[in-house]
């Protein structure tokens, strides 16, 4: 078996959490406090919640989506494959280290996606874009931690609550979707997006695609045209 190599490590901003970037052959993992966040070799549900997502808003002629944690870029390259010409994307990732690694060793994991003009990163934490915007995106695609009740970091706790949820339901236009990826389910979670106004929808994936790993959850909650 070839040993596990650490190949870089960054501190998470705000917080004492570290993130570690290991390499085994032609496999990676991230990985923090020895829990694995994400790996190379399985990423199906990373792609399906990109996938899922933009369906929903296919018939938009100039879609706009904001992606919540870059990881690996799965879920971002997933995303430009379904949108057209006119769409974009802007990635919020907190760690700038994340974006160089994607710029380096990971970029051929994701096909380069980085360097597709349709994609602009900020470093920036996606709790302080969600707080500002109004109306701005057709899709919000939430994949910065392990779910609702397995954050990263203590201050990813807002935007699962009431406050966080709300703020998306604004950020978001008419009938948009705001797509959550969790490891497991979460009723209350579920119960909380629909007191923010959403319709949800609950999809189980497998994550290493159609019939392979543990699976993993997804929420696709559209906003509803009013809140009563």
């Amino acid at each position: 078996m070839i040993p596990w190599e650490l190949i870089d490590s960054a501190q998470v901003p705000g917080n004492k959490g570290v993130l570690r970037l290991y390499r085994r052959g032609e496999e990676y993992s991230i990985r923090t406090a020895g829990v694995e966040l994400m790996n190379s070799r399985v990423h199906g549900s990373e792609e399906a919640l990109a996938e899922f997502a933009c369906t929903k808003i296919a018939s938009r002629t100039r879609p706009y989506i904001l992606v919540g944690g870059l990881g690996m870029g799965y879920t971002m390259a997933a995303a430009l494959k379904m949108l057209g010409a006119s769409g974009r994307i802007v990635v919020a990732e907190l760690v700038p280290k994340v974006v160089d690694w994607n710029r380096g060793p990971l970029e051929g994991l994701n096909g380069h996606a980085l360097r597709d003009d349709r994609v602009r990163v900020v470093h920036a934490d996606v709790c302080k874009i969600l707080q500002k915007e109004i109306q701005a995106f057709d899709a919000i695609l939430l994949d910065v931690d392990n779910g609702p009740g397995s954050v990263i970091s203590s201050g990813n706790d807002w935007l699962y609550c009431g406050d966080g949820l709300d703020a998306a339901f604004t950020a978001l236009r008419p009938e948009g979707v705001l797509a959550v990826w969790s490891a497991g389910r979460d009723r209350a979670f579920v119960w909380r997006l629909h007191q923010a106004g959403f319709a949800v929808d609950e999809v189980n994936v497998r994550a290493r695609g159609r019939s392979k790993g543990r699976r993993n959850t997804i929420w696709l909650a559209t906003r509803k045209p009013s809140r009563k």
